[in-house]
């Protein structure tokens, strides 16, 4: 027996009032991907995002993970914003743990766990700052952490490093790439930045402008691990150039 698709999405279609911001929209993810979604601003991201973790019940169609549906009922994700979000009275580790704070008791475990994770992935001298002492990569790593916390199967990541510099956001990029390796999340990451999503993902999701369509679901066929190398890449070039003229058409790219 086949095992199930670790997300589905089924005819998902979202309105608002009189206005379509979803049009049958259908998607499938399979256990340890990465997939990247883009598009034009409005397209129906963000709002794709809310309908997987239960935040929005769409107007028709359903949500599954693992074969059960999840339509409507948050708590099977990690959902993690643009804005690092993190509580300015909470040390680094007070805020990894703050999922276990919010459903009930800290444990010395739930601790344990959270340093331990930080310390793998380079915050272990970071537990005890408070979130103004820390760089904008540091708080979006403790951001992170606080949603593996939550939730290290599913990951919905909309925009992490759309604030940071572009030094900062590289660096965010690979160390991402090796959090999602060792722990063999599935991720679905919305970004703006082509170049971006197709450093990371395995396949990317191009999304029509409203009301918001899959255009198109491109594979990514460049090895891994991914270097600085490939962003120069004749086959890297060439995935952009082909997803730039889905979002904008051939005319706009070539005046562009």
């Amino acid at each position: 027996m086949t095992a199930p698709s670790k997300i589905e999405l089924r005819d998902i279609e979202q309105r608002f009032g009189g206005n379509v911001a979803l049009s049958q929209t259908s998607l499938t993810v399979q256990a340890g991907e990465f997939v990247s979604v883009v598009g034009p601003s409005g397209c129906g991201k963000s709002t794709l995002f809310n309908i997987l973790s239960g935040i929005l019940r769409p107007t028709a169609g359903s949500a599954s993970i693992d074969g059960r549906d999840v339509t409507g009922r948050p708590g099977h994700v990690g959902y993690m914003l643009q804005k690092d979000l993190l509580l300015p009275w909470r040390t680094a580790l007070e805020n990894i743990t703050l999922g276990a704070a919010l459903t009930g008791k800290v444990t010395k475990e739930d601790r344990d766990e959270a340093a331990a994770m930080a310390e793998r992935y380079g915050l272990g001298d970071f537990l005890d700052h408070f979130p103004h002492a820390m760089s904008g990569g540091m708080r979006q790593r403790v951001a992170l952490m606080r949603t593996l916390a939550f939730a290290k199967d599913v990951m919905l990541l909309d925009e992490p490093f759309g604030a940071l510099d572009s030094q900062t956001r590289f660096e965010m990029q690979q160390w991402l790439l090796r959090v999602w390796t060792e722990l063999g999340s599935t991720i679905l990451f919305v970004t703006h930045d082509v170049e971006e999503a197709v450093f990371l993902a395995d396949r990317v999701v191009v999304m029509s402008p409203r009301p918001g369509r899959i255009t198109e679901v491109i594979d990514v066929d460049l090895p891994r691990p991914r270097t600085l190398d490939d962003l120069t890449d004749p086959r890297f070039m060439a995935l952009k150039r082909r997803i730039l003229s889905l979002i904008y058409g051939a005319p706009a790219l070539e005046t562009a």
